[in-house]
Protein backbone atom coordinates (compact mmCIF):
# COMPACT_ATOMS: atom_id res chain seq x y z
CA UNK A 1 0.00 0.00 0.00
CA UNK A 2 2.94 2.34 0.85
CA UNK A 3 4.54 1.59 -2.47
CA UNK A 4 1.40 2.39 -4.23
CA UNK A 5 1.05 5.86 -2.73
CA UNK A 6 4.47 6.66 -3.43
CA UNK A 7 4.06 5.90 -7.43
CA UNK A 8 0.45 7.74 -7.18
CA UNK A 9 1.57 10.92 -5.93
CA UNK A 10 4.76 10.85 -8.29
CA UNK A 11 2.22 10.11 -11.10
CA UNK A 12 0.28 12.98 -9.72
CA UNK A 13 3.04 15.41 -10.00
CA UNK A 14 3.55 14.89 -13.67
CA UNK A 15 0.07 14.69 -14.45
CA UNK A 16 0.14 18.30 -13.62
CA UNK A 17 -1.21 20.88 -16.51
CA UNK A 18 1.37 23.11 -17.60
CA UNK A 19 1.26 26.33 -19.18
CA UNK A 20 3.80 27.97 -21.46
CA UNK A 21 4.48 31.03 -19.13
CA UNK A 22 8.00 29.75 -17.97
CA UNK A 23 8.53 29.18 -21.74
CA UNK A 24 7.35 32.47 -23.02
CA UNK A 25 9.23 34.36 -19.90
CA UNK A 26 11.99 33.02 -20.98
CA UNK A 27 11.75 33.67 -25.03
CA UNK A 28 10.54 37.10 -23.95
CA UNK A 29 12.56 38.10 -22.36
CA UNK A 30 16.03 35.99 -22.87
CA UNK A 31 19.31 38.32 -22.38
CA UNK A 32 22.53 36.47 -22.59
CA UNK A 33 24.03 38.61 -20.04
CA UNK A 34 21.41 37.04 -17.62
CA UNK A 35 21.85 33.73 -18.24
CA UNK A 36 24.36 33.10 -15.88
CA UNK A 37 22.52 34.46 -13.04
CA UNK A 38 19.15 32.65 -14.45
CA UNK A 39 20.95 29.30 -14.53
CA UNK A 40 21.91 29.81 -10.23
CA UNK A 41 18.00 31.06 -9.46
CA UNK A 42 17.10 27.77 -11.19
CA UNK A 43 19.82 25.90 -9.52
CA UNK A 44 18.59 27.19 -6.22
CA UNK A 45 14.85 26.24 -6.58
CA UNK A 46 15.80 23.01 -7.47
CA UNK A 47 18.40 22.46 -4.28
CA UNK A 48 15.81 23.97 -2.18
CA UNK A 49 13.72 20.50 -1.59
CA UNK A 50 16.85 18.65 -0.47
CA UNK A 51 16.16 18.35 2.63
CA UNK A 52 13.20 19.80 5.42
CA UNK A 53 14.46 18.08 8.74
CA UNK A 54 18.00 16.63 9.99
CA UNK A 55 16.48 13.47 10.63
CA UNK A 56 15.36 10.65 7.94
CA UNK A 57 12.61 7.70 7.89
CA UNK A 58 13.42 3.96 9.63
CA UNK A 59 13.62 0.60 7.49
CA UNK A 60 11.06 0.05 5.98
CA UNK A 61 9.32 3.52 6.25
CA UNK A 62 8.65 6.26 3.95
CA UNK A 63 8.82 9.83 3.54
CA UNK A 64 6.12 11.36 0.90
CA UNK A 65 5.32 15.37 0.75
CA UNK A 66 4.31 17.83 -1.40
CA UNK A 67 6.28 21.34 -1.75
CA UNK A 68 7.04 24.51 -2.88
CA UNK A 69 10.29 25.95 -4.21
CA UNK A 70 10.86 29.99 -4.47
CA UNK A 71 13.64 31.89 -5.29
CA UNK A 72 13.61 35.63 -5.90
CA UNK A 73 15.25 36.68 -9.36
CA UNK A 74 18.35 37.74 -8.39
CA UNK A 75 19.62 41.62 -10.20
CA UNK A 76 21.31 40.11 -12.84
CA UNK A 77 18.27 37.53 -14.31
CA UNK A 78 16.20 38.77 -17.54
CA UNK A 79 13.18 36.91 -15.82
CA UNK A 80 10.09 39.51 -15.76
CA UNK A 81 9.05 37.08 -12.59
CA UNK A 82 9.69 38.41 -9.07
CA UNK A 83 10.48 35.37 -8.00
CA UNK A 84 10.93 31.41 -9.77
CA UNK A 85 8.95 28.79 -8.26
CA UNK A 86 7.73 25.04 -8.55
CA UNK A 87 6.01 22.26 -6.97
CA UNK A 88 8.04 19.45 -6.00
CA UNK A 89 6.61 15.99 -5.22
CA UNK A 90 9.09 14.11 -2.90
CA UNK A 91 9.85 10.26 -1.55
CA UNK A 92 12.46 9.06 0.41
CA UNK A 93 12.63 5.19 1.78
CA UNK A 94 15.49 3.56 4.20
CA UNK A 95 18.00 1.02 2.96
CA UNK A 96 19.05 -1.37 5.38
CA UNK A 97 22.54 -0.53 5.49
CA UNK A 98 24.59 2.03 7.51
CA UNK A 99 21.87 4.39 7.73
CA UNK A 100 21.61 5.06 3.92
CA UNK A 101 18.79 5.69 1.96
CA UNK A 102 17.06 6.91 -1.80
CA UNK A 103 15.31 9.92 -2.54
CA UNK A 104 13.48 10.76 -5.43
CA UNK A 105 12.07 14.43 -6.65
CA UNK A 106 10.07 15.63 -9.39
CA UNK A 107 7.84 18.38 -11.12
CA UNK A 108 5.68 19.19 -14.37
CA UNK A 109 4.92 23.24 -14.05
CA UNK A 110 4.23 26.13 -15.91
CA UNK A 111 6.54 24.66 -18.73
CA UNK A 112 9.28 23.69 -16.26
CA UNK A 113 10.15 20.19 -16.13
CA UNK A 114 12.90 18.36 -13.45
CA UNK A 115 13.22 15.14 -12.27
CA UNK A 116 15.74 13.48 -9.44
CA UNK A 117 17.13 11.66 -6.97
CA UNK A 118 19.86 10.85 -4.83
CA UNK A 119 20.98 9.31 -1.88
CA UNK A 120 20.87 10.03 1.97
CA UNK A 121 22.71 9.51 5.26
CA UNK A 122 21.40 9.76 8.50
CA UNK A 123 22.55 9.80 12.11
CA UNK A 124 22.32 11.30 15.36
CA UNK A 125 24.73 12.99 17.71
CA UNK A 126 23.01 13.56 21.37
CA UNK A 127 19.94 14.58 20.87
CA UNK A 128 20.77 16.34 17.51
CA UNK A 129 19.15 14.46 14.12
CA UNK A 130 22.04 14.97 10.79
CA UNK A 131 21.57 13.88 7.56
CA UNK A 132 23.85 14.58 4.42
CA UNK A 133 22.61 13.59 0.28
CA UNK A 134 23.73 14.24 -2.63
CA UNK A 135 21.14 14.89 -5.92
CA UNK A 136 21.48 14.71 -9.78
CA UNK A 137 18.38 16.77 -11.52
CA UNK A 138 17.21 16.35 -15.32
CA UNK A 139 15.81 19.76 -15.74
CA UNK A 140 14.26 21.94 -18.93
CA UNK A 141 11.89 24.01 -20.97
CA UNK A 142 11.25 23.88 -24.69
CA UNK A 143 13.91 26.66 -24.72
CA UNK A 144 16.66 25.02 -22.16
CA UNK A 145 17.82 21.88 -20.61
CA UNK A 146 19.99 20.85 -17.88
CA UNK A 147 22.06 19.11 -15.40
CA UNK A 148 21.64 20.12 -11.37
CA UNK A 149 24.36 18.52 -8.90
CA UNK A 150 23.98 19.11 -5.02
CA UNK A 151 25.29 18.01 -1.85
CA UNK A 152 23.60 19.08 1.81
CA UNK A 153 24.34 18.41 5.07
CA UNK A 154 20.90 19.36 7.56
CA UNK A 155 20.18 18.95 11.63
CA UNK A 156 17.54 19.47 13.86
CA UNK A 157 16.32 18.75 17.18
CA UNK A 158 12.79 17.25 18.38
CA UNK A 159 10.66 19.65 20.44
CA UNK A 160 7.67 18.23 21.70
CA UNK A 161 5.75 19.07 17.91
CA UNK A 162 8.31 21.38 16.42
CA UNK A 163 11.31 20.28 15.04
CA UNK A 164 13.70 23.26 13.69
CA UNK A 165 16.77 22.34 11.97
CA UNK A 166 19.30 23.61 9.70
CA UNK A 167 21.16 23.32 6.56
CA UNK A 168 24.01 24.00 4.15
CA UNK A 169 23.94 22.88 0.44
CA UNK A 170 25.76 23.96 -2.55
CA UNK A 171 24.04 23.61 -5.64
CA UNK A 172 25.70 23.48 -9.47
CA UNK A 173 23.90 23.91 -12.51
CA UNK A 174 24.79 23.03 -16.21
CA UNK A 175 22.24 25.17 -18.47
CA UNK A 176 22.49 25.50 -22.14
CA UNK A 177 19.92 26.68 -24.44
CA UNK A 178 17.98 25.49 -27.44
CA UNK A 179 15.34 27.05 -30.17
CA UNK A 180 17.21 29.97 -29.99
CA UNK A 181 19.20 29.73 -33.67
CA UNK A 182 17.15 32.87 -35.24
CA UNK A 183 17.04 34.71 -32.13
CA UNK A 184 18.92 38.29 -32.65
CA UNK A 185 20.15 41.10 -30.14
CA UNK A 186 18.99 44.60 -30.37
CA UNK A 187 21.31 45.11 -33.18
CA UNK A 188 20.10 42.78 -35.35
CA UNK A 189 22.97 40.13 -34.42
CA UNK A 190 22.29 36.40 -34.01
CA UNK A 191 22.12 34.97 -30.33
CA UNK A 192 22.84 31.82 -31.52
CA UNK A 193 22.51 29.13 -28.63
CA UNK A 194 24.23 29.17 -25.28
CA UNK A 195 25.29 27.66 -22.41
CA UNK A 196 26.48 28.34 -18.70
CA UNK A 197 27.66 26.93 -15.65
CA UNK A 198 28.37 27.67 -12.14
CA UNK A 199 27.77 26.98 -8.45
CA UNK A 200 26.38 28.74 -5.16
CA UNK A 201 26.15 27.71 -1.58
CA UNK A 202 23.03 28.09 0.24
CA UNK A 203 21.98 28.22 4.28
CA UNK A 204 18.89 27.21 5.23
CA UNK A 205 17.16 27.21 9.05
CA UNK A 206 13.66 26.14 8.81
CA UNK A 207 10.77 24.41 11.50
CA UNK A 208 8.70 21.51 11.08
CA UNK A 209 5.08 21.27 13.24
CA UNK A 210 3.64 17.94 13.30
CA UNK A 211 -0.13 18.55 13.99
CA UNK A 212 -0.75 14.86 13.81
CA UNK A 213 0.72 11.66 14.18
CA UNK A 214 3.09 10.63 10.92
CA UNK A 215 1.85 13.87 9.72
CA UNK A 216 3.76 17.21 9.58
CA UNK A 217 4.00 20.82 7.69
CA UNK A 218 6.75 23.08 7.15
CA UNK A 219 8.60 26.13 5.99
CA UNK A 220 12.23 27.39 5.23
CA UNK A 221 14.14 30.57 4.41
CA UNK A 222 17.15 30.75 2.39
CA UNK A 223 19.68 32.67 1.58
CA UNK A 224 22.77 32.93 -1.33
CA UNK A 225 25.04 35.17 -2.10
CA UNK A 226 22.77 36.19 -4.98
CA UNK A 227 18.95 35.61 -4.41
CA UNK A 228 16.78 34.21 -1.47
CA UNK A 229 14.27 31.36 -1.21
CA UNK A 230 11.61 30.22 0.25
CA UNK A 231 9.99 26.69 0.98
CA UNK A 232 7.12 25.42 2.38
CA UNK A 233 5.38 22.25 1.73
CA UNK A 234 3.40 18.72 3.61
CA UNK A 235 4.18 15.46 4.03
CA UNK A 236 3.39 11.50 5.67
CA UNK A 237 6.55 10.10 7.29
CA UNK A 238 5.70 6.75 8.04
Amino acid sequence: MKKLLAAFLFAFAFALPASASMNSDFADHFSVGGLADYNRDISTMIGLADFHTGKGVTFPGFDIGASVSAVKTSSGNFSSEDYLYAPFITAETQLPILGMGIALRGTQYDGFKSLGGGLKWHGSLALINLSAAAFYDRYGTDYYDGDHYSVSASASVNILFLTPYVGIGYDYSELSTKGLDNYRDEWGNIIGNRSTSDGVVRYTAGVNFHPLPLFYVYGAYTYTKYSQGFQGGIGLNF
